[in-house]
């Protein structure tokens, strides 16, 4: 599974920090931040099969912030 650029993503964590991944995500002016990942093949199948999800968080010790994980689109659609 890997982070993966989106048409309204306004910023990017960890670019040029050779240690993490870069993440494309958007970030709303109350601090909610919204990024899209994209699981391989085998991904999917084993997702298939076991029904699961697991969140790895590094919070370095700090407290931990709500998660929220969904497979519908974040953005409101037009009509």
């Amino acid at each position: 599974m890997k982070p993966i650029s989106f048409p309204s993503h306004n910023v990017v964590y960890g670019g040029g920090q050779p240690e993490y991944f870069p993440l494309p995500a958007y970030r709303t002016p109350k601090g909610t931040v919204i990024s899209c990942w994209k699981l391989s093949w085998r991904e999917c199948l084993r997702l298939l099969l076991t029904r699961k999800v697991w969140l790895l968080q590094l919070t370095f010790g700090a407290p931990l912030q709500p998660q929220f994980l969904q497979v519908d689109y974040p953005f409101e659609t037009k009509a």
